[in-house]
This record gives structure tokens, C-alpha cells and sequence, in this order.
């Protein structure tokens, strides 16, 4: 029997190629399955255009766009992106908003909804939250979902939801002083 491993290595270096040999041994049958599901699911079916994308703030209160906006229909449902409680279901400044908590220190939100659940309700993934109502600012079509995620201790960091959905956003290049 030939051995894969050179005649002259010793023990730990023995150990650690069989040690990634068996790793990755284990590891090829996850992978044929075939992806894990995406953290978070979208809020749209089917699947949206983002018409505009998720643009950190460079400071908390700096501009910046906390969410994407997501092209929909008037009317249009929007589901819940993963089980959770429904924390707020009403207007801020004067638009309607839907806040839903989910494990793991997630928070997602949704805009300009007319909500159908009401804070307080546990929600399954792909639920019926609401429909999407028209005139969100500078949507080019007839409506808009604006879609947040806000993470960490006290949601108090915005992140771009399209992140969690397995998509990747739309990527630039900042200003580096090197």
C-alpha cells in the first residue's frame, strides 16, 4: 500500500494532512447537497429589482440610504423575511413602517406598508405582513418597498439586506487617503 504522505515527515505534520484529509472528506457531502438556506428570505415574490441599493452612512447620523428599495406593485404583499415578533406596526414620520425582531439580533423593516399584523405577533418565514403602498420618495415605478436590517446590540448598526438573502449588493469604491 503506497502512503500519500512523504516518507520523512514526522507525527504532527502526519497528523495535520490527514487531519484536512478527513475534513475535507466529511465536508463534500454538505456541499452536494447543495447550499444552506439564505439567512433572510425576501419580502417580495417574485424576486424584485432593487431599485436603489443600501449605501452605509460613513457616521450615524450622516447621509447614506439604510435599506434598498425594492421595485413592487401597489397593492402588492410583503412577506416576512424570517420568523420573528412583529416590535412596531405604525407611522414614522408620517410613513407607515413594519418592524419585525428575529433570533440572532436581527431586525428587519419594511416601508410604506399597510400592516395586517400588529406588534406583539409571532410571524413565520414567507408570512403576509402587509401590501405595499404607493409614494415612497424617489421610486421610479409605481411603488417601492424600502427593505432595512438593522443588527447588534440594540439594532443599533444598519446592514444591507441583500447580505442575508445570499445576493450580493451593489459594490463601490470609497475614497481611500492611503
Amino acid at each position: 500500500m503506497t502512503s500519500i504522505l512523504p516518507r520523512r515527515t514526522g507525527p504532527l505534520r502526519r497528523l495535520t494532512i490527514l487531519s484536512a484529509l478527513v475534513t475535507v472528506a466529511f465536508a463534500a457531502p454538505a456541499t452536494a447537497r447543495g447550499a444552506p438556506q439564505a439567512r433572510l428570505s425576501w419580502p417580495l415574490s417574485p424576486v424584485p429589482a432593487v431599485t436603489r441599493y443600501f449605501d452605509a452612512p460613513d457616521t450615524p447620523y450622516g447621509p447614506g440610504h439604510r435599506g434598498v428599495d425594492l421595485a413592487a406593485a401597489p397593492g402588492q404583499q410583503v412577506l416576512a423575511a424570517d420568523v420573528g415578533v412583529v416590535v412596531f406596526a405604525g407611522p414614522v414620520g408620517g410613513r407607515p413602517v413594519l418592524s419585525v425582531d428575529h433570533d440572532g439580533g436581527l431586525r428587519t423593516t419594511y416601508e410604506p406598508v399597510a400592516p395586517l399584523v400588529a406588534a406583539g405577533d409571532q410571524v413565520y418565514r414567507g408570512q403576509v405582513l402587509g401590501t405595499v403602498l404607493a409614494g415612497h420618495p424617489g421610486c421610479p415605478v409605481a411603488a417601492c418597498l424600502h427593505w432595512g436590517v438593522r443588527v447588534g446590540p440594540g439594532f443599533a448598526e444598519y446592514a444591507d439586506p441583500l447580505a442575508f438573502t445570499g445576493e450580493t449588493g451593489e459594490f463601490r469604491l470609497k475614497p481611500w487617503d492611503g
